[in-house]
């Protein structure tokens, strides 16, 4: 992910104007990576240390929806509308 990209997700997800590791913008940016990674594997199936890498991010992402979700409701249900993510 270029640093470009990077910016622009931290800006459209951030609470706050200098927000830079809210729930919000970490699984923002990791659904990204995950896409990217996804679109990778599909070229290239027998890759696979990318393959666990990808299963650490899908991890790490699950774990802050599930913070999001028993702190904060309304946000949850908010980003995952925003990213189309399944429930």
């Amino acid at each position: 992910m270029k640093r470009t990209q990077k910016k622009t997700l931290i800006g459209k997800y951030a609470v706050h104007p200098k927000d830079t590791g809210s729930p919000q913008v970490q699984v923002a940016i990791l659904t990204e990576r995950i896409n990217q990674l996804s679109k990778h594997l599909e070229e290239h199936p027998k890759d696979n240390h990318s393959r666990r890498g990808l299963l650490m991010m899908v991890g790490k992402r699950r774990k802050l929806l599930q913070y999001l979700r028993l702190n904060s409701k309304e946000s949850y249900e908010e980003l995952t509308e925003k990213l189309q993510l399944r429930k």
